[in-house]
This record gives structure tokens, sequence and C-alpha cells, in this order.
């Protein structure tokens, strides 16, 4: 009898560090997140390792002794993988490798392995490809470092330096060659942005995993991958729908995070021109998430720096069924801690309604809840656009009504 073969996951400890620009609090929430990244990537985080220091130390990102503690952890639970909450330069990751002898990745490598687990089309793999050719090039050293036991003499002079060189310049080459093929394949899209014409252009942005792709699905009656794991989108996907009489093109965009990789930020700046070229923005959050106000500030700031911060924007506060609040019964001999779902009358009764009352949404795309509150507000954003465009086309201006249709 054959045994069947378990698949399990690879474990791996979390390493980060407590800095006067990042305090306890914010360092465990990155880490929180390093995990589900972590989780995403296939693997399985066991320990947490944090130290307070002034700045990361320049050779090694942790202290000595706290470098030491994570050996011996690893040593003792048999723990392969060691991951790093930021990114780390190719010295140290050369001297962490040394003295943790195991795989060592940091929060970018992490990423970029993900995206490249994700990349479905040739145009997505190429971006990653470049990603990844751009981080590699700089950290090539470690990789040779099996030739530094090699003994000198005739014919043996610096083979080293010349390995590194002949693969640096491998990878300048291919560099060169992605960032044509991308060069290409954007004047593409940029031909077929202009293709289609002046019709009204919305776009999906947020934190990833936020639900944009449920919400593209429930509103263009599409069939838009969808998960609940980090980056399950990476390809733009444009979606012609009808509210009513008018018609607007829906684009669902790859999902920003903290500590966004540059080097990603350059690979995907197509889909980021989706988000510049678009005529209204739906900014989706989730609610249901603890650090929700930290993740729609680091959106706003990928925004304004794509010059596309001031553009109309509604705030979508997508999984409304998923948050629970705590409230306490008291009793005369018991209390109690119970958890209690909002009503959307209690939504909207919170600061963020009142921020901006007037673009402001609170829903459930997987449930299906408010939605056509928040289909009676697109047709209303995008009728004032649409009405600059196609001035005599009044008749399509009636009150909107639960006619929505998508073709």
């Amino acid at each position: 009898m054959i045994e069947e073969k378990k698949v399990t996951s690879e474990k791996a400890v979390l390493i980060g560090v407590v800095t006067q620009h990042q305090d306890e609090q914010q360092s465990n929430e990155y880490l929180d997140e390093l995990e589900f990244l972590t989780i995403t990537a296939g693997g399985k985080a066991v320990k947490r390792f944090t130290q307070k220091l002034e700045m990361p130390n320049p050779k090694t990102f942790i202290g000595a002794g706290k470098l030491e503690d994570v050996r011996q952890y690893m040593d003792a639970h048999h723990i392969e993988t060691a991951i790093f909450d930021d990114e780390l330069s190719s010295s140290q990751l050369r001297n962490i490798e040394k003295i943790l002898d195991c795989k060592v990745l940091d929060r970018t490598n992490l990423i970029l392995d993900i995206f490249a687990g994700r990349a479905q089309t040739s145009y997505a793999r190429t971006q990653v490809e470049l990603a990844q050719c751009q981080y590699l090039l700089p950290r090539l050293t470690r990789l040779w470092t099996h030739l530094e036991r090699q003994k000198g003499g005739i014919g043996m002079r610096g083979p080293g330096e010349t390995e590194i060189e002949t693969d640096r310049r491998i990878i300048r080459d291919k560099i060169t060659l992605l960032k044509k093929k991308l060069t290409i394949i954007d004047k593409q899209m940029a031909v077929q942005r202009k293709n289609r014409g002046k019709m009204v252009r919305v776009a999906l942005v947020g934190y990833t995993n936020v639900g944009k792709s449920t919400l593209m699905n429930v509103v263009s009656k599409s069939d838009v991958f969808a998960e609940n794991k980090l980056f399950a989108t990476l390809d733009t996907t444009v979606r012609k729908v009808v509210i009513k009489n008018i018609p607007f093109l829906l684009t669902d965009t790859v999902g920003f995070i903290r500590k966004l990789p540059t080097q990603l930020v350059e690979s995907f700046k197509s889909t980021l021109d989706e988000v510049r070229e678009a005529d209204l923005l739906l900014h989706v959050v989730d609610i249901s998430h603890p650090n929700f106000e930290d993740h729609i500030a680091s959106v706003n700031k990928i925004l304004d720096e794509i010059k596309s911060a001031d553009k109309p924007t509604i705030m979508v506060f997508n999984k409304i069924d998923a948050y629970e609040h705590e409230t306490i019964d008291n009793d005369d001999l018991v209390t109690e801690k119970t958890k209690v779902h909002y009503t959307l009358e209690d939504w909207k009764k919170t600061w963020m309604s009142r921020v901006d009352e007037n673009n402001c949404l609170f829903i459930s795309a997987l449930n299906k809840e408010n939605l056509e509150e928040f289909r009676a507000k697109v047709f209303q954003e995008v009728k004032k656009i649409h009405i600059t465009r196609f001035p005599y086309n009044n008749f399509l201006y009636d009150e909107y009504t639960d006619e929505g249709e998508t073709k």
C-alpha cells in the first residue's frame, strides 16, 4: 500500500525591529501582515523575534546577541527559513546567512515570490520578472560565496569576480530586454485605453485583500478571480458596466500594501496608469480589519505619489458583515463581553460617514448588502462626468431606478 505524502507548510521565524520611526504597536502590525504574506506564500510562521533599536544594525539588521537567540531557536526546532520585515542589503543578507546558515528572505523578496506565483498572463509575468531581476542585481555576491574557498594559483586568479561580473552582465541584459518588452506592451495598452473613447472610467483602488475583485464580480457580473489571500489579483481587468442607460468602464487594479517594494511600483506602472487615467476612484476599504485607517493612509500616499489624490473619490467601506465590536453586558453578578454587529444605520452614524457623508458608502460585496445604494451613488457620480462629455444625451439622465445591467 502506497502512503500519500502530506504537503506540509514551510516553517519560518519572523524578525522585526522597534525603532524611533516604528513603535512597538506598528511593529506588531507589520509582523501580522508579514505573517499573512508568509501564509499566502505557502509558509507557516511559528515564532516572532523583535528588538528595540535606534535604527536597524547596518551589518546584521538586529544585534548579534538577538541573532544568536534566533539561531539557537531555529536549530532547536529544525526551522530553515528566516523572514525579515524590512528590505535587507546584500551585505546584511550575506552576514545573516553566515550566522544562521539557513534560507534568509526579506519582505521584498517574499512579496516578489507571491507575485511570481500569482502572475497569470505573459504581461504580469514579465512585470514580476523585471522586478525580481532589479532586486537580485545588487545581491548577486551572496550567490557566489562558494568561490571564496577556492585557492589561488595558475588559472585560478579571480574566478569569483569573473563569475559575478558575468552573471551581472547577463541580468543587466535581461533587464534591458524585459524593459523593451514592457515598453511595447505599454504602448499597446495605451492604444487600447485611447480606443475606449470618451467613456467614463472608474477604477477600484485600495489595500490588498479588501474585496475589490469580489465587488467587481458583483457589479459587472463577471468572473474575476477573487480569494481571501494577499495579491489575488495582479492583472488589470476592465469591464463595461451599464447602470440604467449610462455605460462606463470599471477597472480592477492590483492591491497596495505598506512597504511596497519600489521595484514593483516601477514594474506595475501600467496598472497604475489605469488609476491615473480614471475619472472616478472607488477607494475600497476592509472595515473589518483592525488597522483599516493605516490602510487608507497607505493607499492615499501612493495615490499622491502617482498624482491621483485629487481625483473624485467615493469611499466604499466593505465587509460590514465581518466587522464585530465588543460590548459589555452588565448583570448583578456577571460581566460578559459579547460580539455585536453594527447595523447599516449604525455605520451611517460613525465618524467615517460624517467626514464625507456624500461620498461614503457601507457595503458587503460578498453578501450583496446595500448594493442598491452603491449603484445609485456610482450612477450619480458617473452621470456628473458623463453629462460634461455628452451634453446632448439628456434623455439618459432620468432618476436612477433598479435597471442596472452589464454588457
